[in-house]
């Protein structure tokens, strides 16, 4: 069986393209590995949890009998560490865990801070 000549630049082209067209897609076009994807969609979820939980730490800090004093601690304390405050008084603790989330503790110094 006699190959035709016109096959093989058929077949650098078509190899040619399909690296180009990878190159493109994930440069410019918005492809992502999965892992990418994944790592991502994670971001997002426990960026749109502490959203939704933050007027739940707002809302313990006015209702929590040690308020006074802890919010006196707050405002005494640098800025760098009113997290820490936060994350002490169990104000950024998710239903139903042990341990402070950081980032609520971040978005409840924001809300908690006067402008």
């Amino acid at each position: 069986m006699q190959v035709p000549t016109w096959i093989k630049p058929g077949l650098y082209g078509a190899g040619i393209g399909a690296i180009a067209l990878a190159v493109i897609g994930f440069s410019w076009g918005g492809w992502v590995t999965g892992s990418t994807a994944q790592t991502m969609a994670q971001s997002a979820s426990q960026s749109a949890v502490v959203k939704a939980m933050t007027p739940y730490c707002v809302a313990r800090s006015k209702s929590d009998p040690q308020s006074v004093a802890i919010m006196e601690e707050f405002t005494k304390a640098p800025a760098y560490s009113r997290d820490t405050v936060i994350e002490k008084a169990g104000w950024a603790t998710l239903m139903g865990s042990d341990k402070p989330n950081s980032a609520l503790a971040d978005a409840c110094v924001t809300a908690l801070t006067p402008t």
